[in-house]
């Protein structure tokens, strides 16, 4: 059973917590942004061939959306490498899947812009959904905040998996 510390004073991040802050936020928005860099030409030439399936939202919408999540990622990773309660195998653990879902989300976009291959896309997400449960499974034994800044996350990539499920029934030739 994990300790619990009490959460109800307000803590202060000192500034070697913020330069720590804002290098896993910045690692988690690579994560996300070099694929974006390596696959951009795939989604601006390829993907607006594809058939779309009801419900898809304009392609403005995903940069935002991304931004702020790998952000959540971010803040979620920090709360737990900076917790001093749990055990170091824990931590580990819980670091370990969560690069791993990160790893996921960034191969997503290789194959599925990249390899141009939306049946790829989708056996990628499929991993990535239960992936991202279990590192909320992992953070919430060490920080429940941390555990419920992935919950919109997960939210989205299940969106995100009947999206890739979408198109592939619509584009099952390609």
């Amino acid at each position: 059973m994990p300790r619990r510390i009490d959460r109800t004073a307000p803590e202060t991040l000192g500034d070697g917590e913020w330069r720590e802050l804002g290098l896993a936020v910045g690692f988690c928005e690579l994560a996300g942004v070099v694929p974006g860099l390596l696959t951009a030409e795939d989604v601006t030439e390829w993907y607006p061939t594809l058939e779309q399936p009801p419900r898809t939202p304009p392609g403005w919408v995903f940069p935002p959306v991304w931004t702020v999540l790998f952000a959540t990622m971010g803040v979620a990773w920090h709360l737990v490498r900076r917790d001093r309660t749990a055990s170091a195998r824990g931590k580990r653990r819980a670091e370990r899947v969560f690069l791993s879902q990160l790893a996921l989300n960034a191969l997503w976009s290789l194959v599925f812009f990249g390899r141009r291959s939306i049946l790829g896309g989708l056996v990628v997400i499929a991993l990535l959904g239960p992936a991202i449960a279990v590192t909320i499974a992992a953070f919430a034994r060490i920080d429940r905040r941390a555990a419920l800044l992935l919950v919109p996350y997960l939210c989205w990539v299940a969106f995100a998996t009947a999206l890739n499920y979408g198109l592939w029934k619509r584009n099952r030739d390609r």
